[in-house]
């Protein structure tokens, strides 16, 4: 019995110490350290300094104007019908649209007109100053030009009121003039009836449509 035992023992450790003498020879592989995925580096996106969507897309659609407006007229404008003042400081194109509201039950007649032009983007800061010294320069006995406050709607902004005491009827019309990269537009409300808080947000609609 003893003997067995013995033998057993000395067979144990002969394999014990056999594997250890194989550890030392093939040691086993490392284990290898969880990789890290570095982060992404976020890509800068670069805005273009001009408009890069046609001018007849940059124009209040239908959906924009208050229920009551109805369009009347829209088309592009050509380099033909433009002044010299324009082509000096390099008109691009153009475009117009006018809509209209009118009740004659209550003898209201309002229009509202935008009209956009691209120019070189060089020459915007020219193009306010100019626009806007024209508008300023036609105040007279019976024409009365007040700046309104407004937001800015881009780059440059100016608004005003202008109040007509020569017709029979009071006229008011509100205009709001801005720049936006390399776009000029002029948003005009005329008539009977006029809120420039509507115009405003007309506005805003059309600066948000320079791309």
């Amino acid at each position: 019995m003893h003997t067995g035992s013995g033998i057993l023992c000395a067979i144990l450790a002969a394999v014990l110490i056999s594997a250890g003498c194989l550890s030392v020879i093939f040691p086993y592989p490392p284990v290898p350290s969880p990789t890290r995925t570095p982060a992404p580096t976020p890509v800068p996106t670069t805005e273009s300094p001009v408009a890069t969507v046609p001018v007849s897309q940059m124009a209040l659609q239908p959906s924009d104007m208050p229920a009551e407006y109805i369009l009347k007229d829209r088309s592009d404008l050509t380099y033909l019908e433009m002044d010299q003042m324009s082509h000096d400081l390099g008109w691009r194109a153009g475009y117009e649209i006018t809509y209209y509201r009118i009740n004659q039950e209550k003898y209201d007649m309002t229009n509202l007109r935008q009209v956009i032009d691209l120019y070189p983007l060089a020459n915007m800061n020219n193009v306010f100053n100019i626009e806007t010294g024209a508008i300023t320069g036609q105040e007279n006995g019976t024409t009365q030009i007040y700046e309104l406050p407004c937001p800015n709607m881009g780059d440059r902004t100016f608004a005003y009121r202008e109040n007509d005491t020569q017709g029979p009827r009071s006229i008011t019309t509100y205009s709001i003039v801005f720049t936006n990269k390399d776009v000029y537009e002029e948003l005009t409300m005329s008539g009977t009836t006029t809120d420039f808080e509507t115009l405003k947000e007309l506005a805003r609609i059309a600066a948000d449509k320079i791309q």
